[in-house]
């Protein structure tokens, strides 16, 4: 059963999210490097088979752990007007991207990635943040770029920089991104 076919609530549910829950787990307490498939299973209260035949291997278990993880856990804050919204979300969103952990997962997602499923998941994330932010923009009577035109101008250079050029980021960095999209009348 391939990730793309499984069902969203029953016994499948309930192994994926004890599988998770082990990886987690397991990677904190003896690290990532020693992860293998039967510690995983045998932590998740599976066997390594049920692993295999659902993930295919543990780079395609750890990449599916990794998408999970990045996904935003709640809504963007509401600021007050786009600006604002904009630049405090790509704040935060370089900084919990640029972190170890975050450079940890964004590898993990795309190493075991062959069919760009994953990676267009962690992209989907962040178009629905920022289209979030966008539509309540909108909604006050803002002008707005479009999700596009965010992605490319402020997520795609942050993604360039976090994993290429990691060195030197910081909040201003996501704030200048912000600003320069937004142009020079804030929208």
């Amino acid at each position: 059963m391939s990730r793309q076919m499984v069902r969203p609530g029953g016994r499948s549910a309930r192994v994926q999210a004890a599988v998770h829950t082990a990886v987690r787990e397991l990677a904190s307490e003896v690290g990532r490097d020693a992860l293998t498939v039967p510690l995983i299973a045998q932590r998740a209260g599976v066997t390594p088979s049920t692993v295999y035949r659902r993930w295919g291997d543990l780079q395609e278990l750890l990449s599916d752990v990794a998408v999970e993880r990045l996904r935003p856990e709640t809504a963007p804050k509401d600021h007050g007007d786009l600006s604002s919204d904009l630049t405090a979300w790509a704040e935060q969103f370089l900084d919990e991207m640029s972190s170890p952990s975050g450079r940890a997962y964004i590898r993990d997602a795309l190493l075991g990635d062959p069919d760009g499923s994953n990676a267009g998941q962690c992209s989907a994330y962040a178009a629905e943040q920022i289209d979030t932010i966008l539509t309540r923009a909108a909604a006050r009577g803002e002008g707005t770029p479009d999700v596009e035109t965010v992605l490319d101008h402020v997520v795609a250079p942050m993604m360039y920089r976090i994993l290429f050029r990691p060195d030197g980021l910081a909040p201003a960095y996501a704030r200048r991104l912000a600003t320069e999209v937004l142009g020079p009348d804030g929208r």
